[in-house]
């Protein structure tokens, strides 16, 4: 979305362009898993197998896919990779990179955030409520998922975890980080201008739903792209985290601009993390390249980057979080 857009219009912007890349004209099964294999094969290579839902405890039913790995030649319980998307986005945001992944043998699962996503984004700005939700759907898929129809056997001992822009922050929470909300307020009134700054001055911030969530230990290796609202994790909490982290930055990202947002989680986790630094791309380019019908609907998150090929870059990120991904879990 542009970035000097009115505030009213931030999160009505995002949640447009965000509903189409989700594809929201496809249906959600509301119970069992469904699979999608010959469907998907005649379509989009890149859509998930499987649409459902399944119980996300105070949230209800929550929407979720999986991509089911192509190939499990040794038998043993495939490892678990779990996908959160950014403000406004949904279970397919990150199609390419979860495909990418389940056909060199991981089960891939995304879920849609509820009250954050490109139908609904009444509880946008709740972001600490979204790692809980990250989990929930890791109980479930290493519980129920496993002996639905469809469902394969997950190694609950390895799990990773990829998240951009909110869903940076998602993750980084999920594996322990702890946002403290007034370094938010006093980064908001230094830099009021700023993105997420309007966008939160828009939508405001429910001070009793941000508080500190339990980390998951499950999670044993995470990629972080892009993250949000960095500056407001506590050192101390980032010091804590020991997992390996592979850590992205768009080096001409003016959503979430540096030094604000990357380099506070770069510089303080407790182990240095694998850190790629791309230049020329934009906050953007970390989603999939867009269709020509989605670009000319959605040209906030779609317009190309100058100099930068987004296709050609998708490439090598999907390469390097499969590589990460195979080393660490």
């Amino acid at each position: 979305m542009p970035h000097h857009s009115p505030p009213q219009n931030l999160t009505a912007g995002v949640g447009l362009a965000l509903m189409l890349l989700a594809g929201a004209a496809s249906p959600v099964q509301a119970t069992a898993p469904q699979a999608e294999g010959p469907a998907r094969a005649q379509t989009d290579p890149q859509a998930p197998d499987q649409v459902f839902t399944f119980f996300g405890g105070p949230d209800g039913a929550v929407e979720a896919g999986v991509w089911l790995p192509s190939r499990r030649a040794d038998g043993r319980p495939a490892p678990l990779i779990v996908i959160s998307h950014g403000n406004g986005g949904g279970l397919r945001s990150h199609a390419d990179t979860a495909r990418a992944l389940a056909d060199v043998g991981f089960v891939v699962a995304a879920l849609t955030h509820p009250g954050d996503n490109y139908r609904d984004m009444s509880r946008s700005t709740q972001l600490t409520n979204r790692a809980p939700q990250l989990s929930r759907l890791i109980d479930y898929m290493t519980g129920d998922w496993p002996s639905r129809p469809g469902g394969v056997a997950v190694d609950p001992n390895r799990i990773g975890a990829f998240g951009f822009s909110a869903g940076g922050f998602t993750v980084t929470s999920a594996i322990g980080g702890v946002s403290d909300a007034a370094a938010i307020g006093d980064h908001c009134q230094a830099h009021p201008g700023f993105f997420a700054c309007r966008l939160l001055h828009a939508m405001g911030i429910d001070l009793s739903t941000w508080r500190p969530r339990p980390k998951d230990d499950r999670i044993k290796a995470a990629v972080i792209a892009a993250p949000a609202l960095g500056f407001s994790f506590t050192t101390d909490s980032l010091a804590a985290v020991r997992i390996p982290v592979q850590l992205w930055q768009a080096g001409a990202d003016d959503i979430l601009p540096a030094p604000y947002n990357v380099e506070p989680i770069r510089d303080h986790l407790g182990a240095a993390p694998e850190y790629h630094r791309v230049e020329g791309a934009g906050h953007y380019d970390f989603l999939p390249p867009c269709s020509p019908a989605l670009a000319t609907e959605a040209p906030q998150i779609c317009t190309p980057t100058p100099h930068f090929d987004r296709a050609d870059f998708h490439r090598d990120l999907n390469r390097e979080i499969v590589r990460f991904f195979q080393r660490t879990l």
